[in-house]
């Protein structure tokens, strides 16, 4: 598991170079400025609704020494709250927006990697991978909210905060990484069989995701390069894996 989180990792190492060197660049102009308002509504709802959020849990705490000290922490605890939910909702609004445009690029590192033209992979319009985009994120949305609603309650218990702090954040990589892997897995496997592929190496899907997360922590770059270069890192490994598993669509055009 943690070598496959390594390789996550190191995929990124090269993907400005490769996103130069094959001109990708203008296929994320759409999707950065996806990314960038989508920040811009969560940032400001999480400003605006964490005062609320305080003052709602502040009412639990029906003494009046210590209520403003109680009401400063809930309204701390409302922002991380209402942060990584919007941090939720955003990884997977713009990755199901971005999939009509992520998937060309995907494709053209694929055939750069496989030293080839052209793969007789599934044809999908536009609006297929956009549906497929959305049915992937809003089926991965769900799965995640189960997840960490129990673990945001978790994080009241002392001591137990911890764990279920380092638990969310791999959940929430593993889904970043998962939306990242399936621009790729889109030409090769139906629906299903992608979600078994992502399970069977989610150590790459986290390690892929680790670094997705990390970069929405640096203001304003971070959110315009991380869907090109975990697009680019994870497209990297996909191919890579498909390629040792045999499972790359075979009738090629060579170069």
């Amino acid at each position: 598991m943690f070598k496959n989180i390594l390789k996550g990792i190191q995929a990124y190492s090269g993907s400005l170079t490769l996103i130069s060197k094959l001109k990708l660049w203008k296929y994320f102009l759409v999707p950065i400025i996806i990314s960038i308002i989508t920040a811009s509504v969560i940032v400001i709802s999480t400003y605006g609704l964490s005062d609320n959020i305080g003052n709602f849990i502040s009412r639990v705490w029906p003494w009046d020494w210590g209520k403003e000290a109680f009401t400063s922490f809930s309204t701390i605890l409302g922002a991380i709250v209402i942060f990584a939910i919007g941090l939720i909702l955003y990884k997977h609004i713009i990755m199901a927006l971005s999939a009509p445009f992520m998937s060309p690029v995907s494709e053209k590192i694929e055939a750069h990697l496989m030293g080839v033209e052209k793969h007789n992979h599934r044809n999908t319009t536009f609006s297929e991978q956009l549906w497929r985009g959305i049915r992937i994120n809003v089926r991965n949305l769900l799965k995640e909210l189960l997840i960490t609603i129990p673990l945001l309650i978790l994080k009241f218990i002392p001591v137990v905060n911890i764990f279920s702090t380092v638990l969310l954040f791999s959940t929430q990589a593993y889904y970043a990484g998962f939306g990242n892997m399936d621009y790729t897995l889109e030409r090769h496997f139906k629906y299903r069989d992608s979600i078994k592929f992502v399970r069977n190496h989610r150590g790459i899907a986290i390690g892929n995701g680790l670094i997705f997360i990390l970069f929405l922590i640096i203001p304003v770059i971070g959110v315009i390069l991380v869907l090109p270069m975990s697009v680019t890192a994870a497209s990297i490994n996909t191919v890579k894996l498909l390629k040792e598993e045999n499972r790359l669509n075979e009738q090629i055009t060579r170069l």
